[in-house]
């Protein structure tokens, strides 16, 4: 039997120094349970250190979330990882973390704050996480797929760290899963490619402003991926 699923694919912690504080693991679930959600993934910078306490907190709501990473490339470009599981995202973070140059200036960028499923601070994160790693565009996708998950190009149509707005075009035969657009981004400029819209939220508010609609038969990254794909009846319900 198939469903409607409604997911915010894009989310920030405060382990994003451009996040706010108030992005904890039990306020980012009981403001996407509010708003109706079925699914939530987290994408901080460069990092997966808050997934599993976010995941821990859904679990006690029974809220879906789906661990995930916004990788920034040397070309200034912002791709999704999405992934079934916290083993896979954090096997992206290490490959991450041992590409990813500079320390922190809480100062300057902000804080980095890791948190325990009760919002406890447990430490904070020295790695520059808003800086760029040295992978290219193309060993980003495909150190992704290498772990076991989806690589979706963010906010594309975006001037700043979009993919477009980087480079001026997506390159031929570039392997994404989908793209992420902006709220009033037209659906239409993309070609074959699936598209998603996602909030980004980097505070309480934004969670859920703009999400993707799904029709699957579970709640899951698997049939996300096979809506993406328009497999088996599954698909993005665009509107």
């Amino acid at each position: 039997m198939m469903r409607q699923l409604r997911a915010d694919l894009h989310l920030h912690t405060c382990l994003s120094p451009c996040a706010e504080l108030e992005m904890v693991p039990t306020a980012i679930v009981k403001q996407a349970k509010c708003i109706g959600l079925d699914a939530i993934a987290i994408c901080d910078h460069n990092s997966a250190e808050n997934v599993g306490a976010v995941l821990r907190a859904g679990q006690r709501e029974s809220l879906t979330i789906i661990p995930g990473m916004e990788v920034t490339t040397r070309e200034e470009v912002h791709i999704l990882g999405l992934f079934a599981d916290e083993g896979q995202v954090m096997r992206l973070q290490e490959r991450v973390y041992e590409n990813l140059a500079g320390e922190n200036d809480p100062d300057v960028f902000g804080f980095q704050v890791v948190v325990d499923e009760c919002d406890n601070v447990v430490d904070c994160t020295t790695k520059l996480l808003i800086g760029a790693t040295s992978f290219s565009l193309e060993e980003t996708v495909r150190v992704i797929h290498d772990c076991g998950g989806l690589a979706i190009a963010a906010h594309i149509d975006r001037e700043r760290f979009g993919l477009v707005g980087q480079l001026g075009f997506i390159p031929e035969g570039l392997p994404l899963d989908g793209v992420e657009l902006s709220p009033y981004a037209s659906f239409d400029s993309w070609g074959d490619l699936p598209v998603v819209r996602s909030s980004d939220a980097h505070s309480l508010n934004d969670i859920g402003k703009t999400s993707t609609c799904f029709r699957v038969a579970e709640v899951t990254l698997s049939e996300i991926a096979m809506a993406l794909r328009g497999e088996h009846g599954r698909l993005v319900v665009r509107g």
